[in-house]
């Protein structure tokens, strides 16, 4: 086997995102044969012992691919010290599983776990711009001026503008409406923030989709392995009829 760039096989192994990883080598966590590696250095994970937090990594043949319907009140975050339930914990299937498509403390929904660190950082990159769909439960009916905001873009409190989505209105709900949102950026509470700011308070927020992949008919809580299916059009979708390093698949 070629040897690659360590972000990318720390990514291979399931340890989140390249750009996470990358964090990883520079804190010093990580050892190449004994040495404390370096970014830009390279290793072969057939003939170099790779370790990280002193724990030598495995790189699985077969990816794990797996939807949970992340409820409120559990955290996104795999790493974290803080002591609430977190989404890993309602998943019990071995191995470091990174999940992608975060989602805040009260927002509920879908969420892919997987160790396939490749297709995370393809999925979760702003410059990839896969599209994530969601269900939005406002407490007041907008009106046509705050949709048109919303759709065009909208300036939040630290001066950035968001980008334009598609967002309509699907069901009444007392004084509210469920709005149905499909946007190809991420910002941190972006829903929340944008609802914020044209006068939309958010009562419930669940997403349905993350690219070709839905919830569908799963509970909060509830979790289940991806089909062959699904984890061919997610890849199909992410690299675009190419493999991950960007060669054509069957390609010489």
């Amino acid at each position: 086997m070629p040897e690659e760039r360590l972000q990318k096989l720390l990514a291979r192994a399931g340890l989140g995102s390249r750009r996470a990883c990358e964090e990883i080598i520079a804190e010093g966590r990580v050892q190449v044969n004994g040495r404390v590696a370096v970014l830009g250095q390279k290793a072969d994970p057939e003939r170099d012992e790779i370790r990280v937090d002193g724990r030598r990594l495995n790189f699985p043949a077969s990816k794990t691919y797996i939807a949970v319907y992340k409820p409120r009140g559990v955290l996104s975050e795999v790493d974290s010290k803080d002591p609430r339930r977190k989404v890993r914990d309602l998943i019990p299937v071995e191995g470091h599983l990174y999940p992608v498509g975060r989602l805040d403390l009260n927002s509920e929904g879908l969420i892919l776990m997987t160790d396939d660190g490749e297709l995370a950082h393809r999925l979760t990159h702003p410059r990839y711009g896969h599209e994530k769909e969601y269900k939005v439960l406002v407490a007041r009916r907008p009106d046509e001026k705050q949709l048109e905001a919303w759709r065009r873009g909208v300036v939040l409190e630290d001066g950035t503008r968001t980008a334009p989505a598609d967002v309509r209105v699907i069901g009444l709900a007392g004084k509210g409406a469920w709005v149905r949102v499909v946007m190809r950026e991420g910002r941190k509470r972006q829903i929340r923030r944008t609802c914020a700011r044209i006068g939309l308070p958010v009562v419930k927020l669940i997403r349905v989709r993350i690219a070709t992949l839905h919830l569908g008919t799963m509970k909060p809580g509830q979790w289940r392995f991806l089909t062959p299916r699904e984890i061919a059009a997610l890849k199909e979708t992410v690299f675009g009829g190419k493999g991950p390093s960007g060669k054509k698949r069957g390609g010489k």
